[in-house]
Formats: structure tokens, C-alpha cells, sequence
């Protein structure tokens, strides 16, 4: 690693020691088509990462709704697990393959628990289950169905049945 990695490296353990970041690493199981390595970042408080990129718009004039939506039930949702001692690991995964991605693995008693962050309903009535996660980790029945992978889009208005 070059010294500027080194150092980024270093800023970012910090943050993520004082709670203001909260590192998301990815999922895989070795296919090679994943991205084995990597992480995504979450801020912990929104206001934080709104006056980062100085941007206090209200949500309709928010050209940035998806990762603010994102941010906000991926942290939401760490904070209901650790309250709760629900146990588990958390994750993302992300293929090499354009538009493939799942926001959000928990991976819970042998169970992949997928999820996908949507602002709007329109929009995530689109989002699906990318084929190629189901190929490698769902054991699909002949009916289509997995005993261990379920996924679920969360939208703005299906979320609190979802978190609450």
C-alpha cells in the first residue's frame, strides 16, 4: 500500500472507532464474479454526512434519496439488531456484473436474509433477487423457492413493518 492508502486506512479506523462511521463488508463465498474485498461506509448520524457534502435540501429536492435512504435503514437496522441481541453477521454483496448488487445480508441461524433500499415504491417494484446470488448460495427448489435465502425491498412506505 502506497502511503495515501495507508493513511486513508487510518482516518477511516478512527471514524469507525468514535461511532461516527460504520463499515459494511462485503459477502462472498469465493465465486469468482464477487467482490471478495471491499466495504461500504454508513454514517451513523445523517446530519454528519449531510454537513460533510453541505447538502440540507428537503427529500424532494435531494438528488442523493437513494444512498441517504440506504444509509439511513442499513443503520437503522444495525442499531434494532444490537438492541434487540438478535446475533448475526452483517454484509453486502456486489458482483462484478453491472447492476447486481444487494444492499443489505444478514446471515442469521444458517439463513441469508436479503435486502434491497428503495426510496420509492415504483422503484422497488423493479428490484429483484440478482440470479446469479440465488445460482450460488439459494438451493431453489423446484418451485422456485429457497429455504435459505429470503430477500425483501424496503421502500418509504413498507419500512416500519420492517424495523419496528
Amino acid at each position: 500500500m502506497d502511503a495515501k492508502s495507508v493513511t486513508i486506512e487510518k482516518y477511516i479506523d478512527l471514524l469507525e472507532k468514535c461511532f461516527i462511521i460504520y463499515r459494511l463488508k462485503s459477502f462472498s463465498r469465493n465465486p469468482r464474479n464477487e467482490l471478495k474485498k471491499g466495504f461500504k461506509i454508513y454514517f451513523y448520524d445523517l446530519g454528519i454526512r449531510n454537513s460533510l457534502i453541505q447538502n440540507y435540501n428537503a427529500i424532494e429536492f435531494r438528488t442523493d434519496i437513494g444512498a441517504l435512504w440506504e444509509n439511513f435503514c442499513v443503520m437503522e437496522r444495525i442499531k434494532q439488531i444490537q438492541g434487540s441481541r438478535i446475533g448475526g453477521n452483517l454484509y453486502f454483496w456486489r458482483s462484478y456484473l453491472p447492476d447486481k448488487e444487494i444492499d443489505l445480508i444478514e446471515e442469521r441461524n444458517g439463513k441469508l436474509l436479503g435486502y434491497e433500499f428503495k426510496w420509492s415504491k415504483k422503484a422497488s417494484e423493479k428490484a429483484q433477487i440478482p440470479k446469479n446470488f440465488m445460482e450460488y448460495y439459494g438451493n431453489v427448489d423446484k418451485n422456485g423457492n429457497s429455504e435459505i435465502v429470503s430477500f425483501q425491498v424496503i421502500n418509504n412506505e413498507n419500512w416500519r413493518g420492517w424495523l419496528l
